[in-house]
């Protein structure tokens, strides 16, 4: 999994969000490191949306524009727990050759 797909599904987890509140989130959520386009979040949502891990949740009017939130499916978050698991297993392996050349620095 990509590291923009796995903060969009992050940033889902925690509740339905709109673009922009997706946006920002993954912003948070990366420190700064990444910052969506609105076409390429945009795609992603649509990708993730037919993969079956993000739905529409609902449609808000807002100032006279028109808000589309989504939020995570069950599969959605199966998904992202197979990937942090998977993620938490590299950074162990990492983290146990860092210490063998390093010891006392991890």
């Amino acid at each position: 999994m990509r590291e923009p797909t796995f903060l969009i599904l992050t940033a889902l987890a925690g509740a339905p969000r709109h673009g922009y509140g997706i946006v920002q989130e993954v912003e948070t959520l990366s420190e700064g490191r990444v910052n969506l386009l609105t076409g390429t979040l945009y795609t992603a949502l649509d990708r993730l949306t037919a993969e079956g891990l993000v739905e529409h949740d609902r449609d808000e009017e807002v100032d006279g524009r028109v808000r589309h939130y989504y939020r995570l499916t069950a599969r959605g978050l199966t998904a992202l727990t197979v990937e942090t698991a998977r993620l938490r297993q590299l950074t162990g392996a990492a983290e146990a050759r860092l210490r063998a050349l390093r010891p006392g620095i991890v």
